[in-house]
C-alpha cells in the first residue's frame, strides 16, 4: 500500500511561511557534529538534535540563510519536503509523484536529484535518482504539458533524497551545491582538504577568532594552502559562503532577495572590520614550487593576499620564525596535514618524514602546540610524542586522527641521536693485546670524534694479524666483521680468538652483549653481495655531520653506510649549494643527503636495487627532504646516462667491484669499465661542473689514456678520514673536471 505525507511546515503561502520556524536539517562529515551544534546555535538555531553526519534544528528563513552563508563545518542545509514509504522503486516513483511539485518549482526551471542511501531496500542509488526525477517531471508534463530540464550543475532546484530502511526522506538543498566549496579554490593539488574539514582541523587545534595578534599560526607541508586560508577567514571574521555566487535557494519562488542582501551587506561589513583588525602571522611553507603557485593563488583569490605568508621550503628547512639573534623565542600553533602513505609501499618511507618532524618540534618549537592531521595512526607512532587531546574525524572515506601535542623539548620526540662511544675505557684483561690495542686506539680518536660530533667511526681493523677483524662503532652500537680466515687456520682456533675478541669488545667498551652486531665477512661474488645475512631487518639512527642516516646492523654485510667516505660526503654537502647533483650507484642515499643538507637545488639518485632506493627515500625523509626536488630513480647507471638529457654541476660515481643484474642481464667490471662509465658521465656534467670518482677496488687503477681528454686529480690521500689512516687502501678518490 502506497503512503505519504507532506510535512506540515511546507505550505504554499510562502509569505505566511517566513516569520515562522521550519524544521532544518545540516549535514556534515563525521566527526563534526560537535562544532556543527554549537555553530548552528550561534547562527539562531532551536530546538537542536545531532546524529551521526547530521545536526537538526528549527529556525526562520533568515536561520537557513545564515546557515548556508556562515557555516564553516556543515555540508548542505536541508530543507524537509517530505517522506514515503519506498520498499522498491515503483513505490518510490508513486510516492514522490503525489508531491505537489508545483509549490516548489515552476515548468521553465531545471532541477537536479541527488541520493544517499543507509541499509535501503533500493540498492542503485543512480537509479533512485533517476526515478525520482521522473516522477516530477512526468507529473509536469501530465499537468502542463511542459517539463522542468535537467541540470546536474546548477539547477534551480536540487533536490536531496535520502534512503533508509524502506522509508525515503525527500528535501530541498538550500545550499545547492556542498558547502565546502567556499569559491577560492582552483586545483587543489593532489589530495586537498574539504575546506569544511580544514576549518574544522584548525578550530579544534585551538584557532579562533580571538587569537592575539603576537601569535603565530605555521603549517610547514600547506599544500594547497586550504588550512592556513580557514584560519585566516576565522580570525577575520570572514563569511565563508561569502565568496560563493550560486545557493539551491536563488531559484526558488520563495527566494527572499531583500533578507538576502542584507545579510551579505552584513558579512561584507564584518569582513571589512575584521581586515582592519591587526592580525597574527600566518606562515606556510611546501616543498613543490608547482603547489606553492596553487596556494598563492588561492590565497590571492581568497582575499588573504598580503596576510598569509607562503614560500617554497623543504621541510628540512624548518625554523621556528620566533628565534632572534638574541635567542628570544614566542609560542604559536603549527598545523598541518602531512602526507599519510596512502600507497603501503610507501608508509615504511613516510614514517620518517614524521619521525623528522617530531625531533624538530621538540628541537626548535618548545612551548608551542601542535595540531597534526594524519590518516594513519603508525605515522603518529613513529612521532614518539604524547598527544594532550584526540579527534577522529573522516577525509572523505579515509578515518583519520587530529592529535593535539604541547611541545617540550626534554620529554617529547624521538630520542635523541646517541654520540659514539668516545673516552676512556676499561678492560678487565689489561695485559690482553685485543683490549689494549682497543684502548690506544680509542685513545687516538677520543677527542678528533668529540670534536667532529662524529656517532660513527671504525675503532679497529685487524690492526693484530692473530685477531682478524674490523670493530666499527655505530652511536651506543658496535659492529664486529670477522674476516674470514685462511683455509690453513685452524678453525677452533680462530673461533676461540673470536670469542675472545667479542668479550673484550664488551668488557672494553662497557656495553651490552646485545648491543653487539657480529657477522663474518667472505669475498662476495654476483649477486650474493647483496643477499641478507638474516631475516631480522632492524633498522637505527645515526648521525654524520648534522644529518641522521639508518643502518641496519644486522640483516647485510654493509651496513647502509660506508664510513670509509665520510670525508667524501663532507666534501659534497661543502660544494653541493645551489648545484644539480647526481649520484650514481647511489646505494642508500647517504651522499645525496648531505648534498641535500649542503644546500642542492635539486638531487637525482640512480640505483638498481629497489631495496637501496626505498632506503635512500627513508633517509631523505629522515632529514626533512621530499621527493619534490630530490628524485630517486631505479634504472641501470649506464642506461640512464645514455638515455637522460639532463645536466648536472656535481656528479659522485662510486660504482662496485662487480655486480650483475637479473634484470639488465648485464655484467659491470669496475676494471673494465670504469672508462666508458666516467666518459657517459662527463656528457652530462656541465662545463664548469665536478665529478668526483672513487672505487674500494684494491687492485684498481685508473686507465687516465681513455679519459685523457679530462682534468683528473687524485684526492685519496685527503679523502680519506682518520680512522682509516691505517689502510690507505680503503679507496681511491679522483676528482675530475672538463679541461677549459
Amino acid at each position: 500500500m502506497f503512503l505519504y505525507r507532506i510535512d506540515p511546515f511546507i505550505i504554499s503561502n510562502i509569505e505566511i511561511m517566513t516569520p515562522k520556524t521550519m524544521p532544518l536539517i545540516a549535514t556534515c562529515a563525521s566527526g563534526l557534529e560537535l562544532l556543527l551544534v554549537d555553530e548552528i546555535s550561534s547562527l539562531g538555531g532551536a530546538s537542536i538534535g545531532q546524529s551521526p553526519g547530521t545536526v537538526r534544528f528549527e529556525g526562520t528563513l533568515e536561520t537557513s540563510y545564515r546557515a548556508c552563508l556562515w557555516s564553516r563545518f556543515a555540508s548542505r542545509i536541508l530543507l524537509p519536503i517530505a517522506e514515503c514509504h519506498a520498499a522498491d522503486t515503483d513505490e518510490l516513483y508513486n510516492g514522490c509523484k503525489g508531491i505537489d511539485w508545483y509549490e516548489h518549482l515552476a515548468p521553465e526551471q531545471s532541477l537536479a536529484v541527488d541520493c544517499a542511501s543507509s541499509n535501503s531496500s533500493i540498492k542503485h542509488t543512480k537509479f533512485a535518482s533517476l526515478r525520482v526525477k521522473d516522477a516530477i517531471v512526468d507529473q509536469f508534463r501530465d499537468r502542463f504539458k511542459q517539463r522542468p530540464n535537467v541540470d546536474t550543475k546548477r539547477p534551480d532546484i536540487r533536490i536531496s533524497l535520502y534512503l533508509k530502511g524502506e522509508t525515503a526522506y525527500i528535501r530541498r538543498d538550500l545550499s545547492g551545491e556542498s558547502l565546502h566549496r567556499r569559491g577560492y579554490r582552483g586545483i587543489g593539488g593532489a589530495a586537498p582538504l574539504k575546506e569544511s574539514l580544514a576549518a574544522a582541523i584548525v578550530s579544534l587545534s585551538g584557532w579562533h577568532e580571538k587569537v592575539g595578534s603576537e601569535d603565530v599560526l605555521l603549517d610547514p607541508m600547506c599544500g594547497s594552502g586550504t588550512l592556513l586560508i580557514e584560519a585566516a577567514h576565522i580570525f577575520g571574521d570572514i563569511a565563508p559562503g561569502l565568496g560563493r555566487d550560486y545557493f539551491g535557494f536563488l531559484g526558488w519562488d520563495g527566494h527572499d532577495k531583500i533578507l538576502w542582501e542584507r545579510l551579505i551587506a552584513e558579512a561584507e561589513d564584518r569582513k571589512k572590520k575584521g581586515l582592519g583588525r591587526n592580525w597574527p602571522r600566518i606562515i606556510g611553507f611546501d616543498a613543490d614550487k608547482d603547489i606553492v603557485r596553487i596556494a598563492v593563488e588561492n590565497i590571492g583569490q581568497a582575499g588573504m593576499t598580503g596576510i598569509i605568508h607562503i614560500e617554497r621550503r623543504d621541510l628540512a628547512w624548518l625554523e621556528n620564525p620566533f628565534l632572534k639573534k638574541g635567542g628570544e623565542t614566542g609560542t604559536g600553533l603549527m598545523v598541518s596535514n602531512p602526507p599519510y602513505g596512502e600507497r603501503m609501499s610507501s608508509v615504511n618511507e613516510v614514517k620518517y618524514l614524521y619521525r623528522f618532524l617530531a625531533a624538530r618540534l621538540a628541537e626548535k618549537f618548545e612551548g608551542w602546540k601542535a595540531g597534526i592531521f594524519c590518516g594513519n595512526t603508525e605515522l603518529f607512532d613513529a612521532m614518539d610524542m604524547s598527544f594532550k587531546e584526540k579527534y577522529r574525524l573522516f577525509n572523505g572515506p579515509i578515518p583519520c586522527q587530529l592529535r593535539i601535542f604541547d611541545v617540550s623539548s626534554e620529554k617529547e620526540g624521538p630520542r635523541k641521536i646517541q654520540e659514539g662511544l668516545a673516552g676512556d675505557i676499561t678492560t678487565t684483561q689489561e695485559s690482553h693485546p685485543f683490549a689494549n690495542r682497543l684502548r690506544k686506539n680509542m685513545k687516538r680518536l677520543s677527542k678528533w670524534v668529540k670534536r667532529e660530533s662524529i656517532s660513527c667511526y671504525r675503532l679497529y681493523d685487524a690492526d693484530i694479524p692473530e685477531y682478524n677483524v674490523a670493530v666499527d662503532v655505530y652511536g651506543p652500537w658496535v659492529h664486529v666483521q670477522e674476516y674470514a680466515p685462511p683455509k690453513n687456520i685452524d678453525m677452533d682456533k680462530a673461533a676461540q680468538r673470536m670469542s675472545e675478541v667479542l668479550r673484550n669488545v664488551r668488557e672494553s667498551l662497557g656495553v651490552k652483549r646485545n648491543m653487539v652486531f657480529v657477522k663474518v665477512r667472505h669475498r662476495q661474488k654476483g649477486r650474493s653481495q647483496y643477499q641478507k645475512q638474516a631475516d631480522k631487518r632492524r633498522l637505527h639512527v645515526v648521525s654524520e655531520h648534522g644529518s641522521r642516516f639508518l643502518v641496519n646492523l644486522l640483516d647485510y654485510l654493509d651496513t647502509g653506510i660506508f664510513l670509509d667516505h665520510r670525508d667524501v660526503r663532507k666534501m659534497i654537502r661543502d660544494g653541493a649549494k645551489d648545484k644539480r647533483f647526481l649520484n650514481l650507484f647511489g646505494y642508500t642515499g647517504t651522499a645525496t643527503v648531505q648534498a641535500a643538507a649542503g644546500g642542492a637545488k635539486t638531487t637525482t639518485t640512480i640505483d638498481l636495487s629497489p631495496t637501496y632506493l626505498k632506503w635512500a627515500r627513508s633517509n631523505l625523509a629522515l632529514n626533512g627532504f621530499s621527493e619534490t626536488c630530490h628524485k630517486v630513480v631505479q634504472s641501470d647507471c649506464m642506461e640512464y646516462l645514455s638515455k637522460s638529457r639532463k645536466t648536472f654541476d656535481l656528479i659522485f660515481v662510486d660504482p662496485p667491484t662487480f655486480s650483475n643484474s637479473k634484470r639488465t642481464k648485464t655484467v659491470f667490471d669496475v676494471q673494465k669499465d670504469h672508462a666508458a662509465l666516467i666518459r657517459a658521465a662527463m656528457k652530462r656534467l656541465e662545463p664548469e661542473g665536478l665529478l668526483i670518482f672513487s672505487t674500494n677496488s684494491k687492485k684498481f687503477k685508473l686507465d687516465q689514456k681513455d679519459i685523457s681528454k679530462f682534468d683528473i686529480k687524485d684526492i685519496t690521500k685527503a679523502s680519506i678520514p682518520r680512522d682509516f689512516e691505517r689502510n690507505q687502501r680503503i679507496h681511491h678518490c679522483w676528482e675530475i673536471r672538463h679541461k677549459k
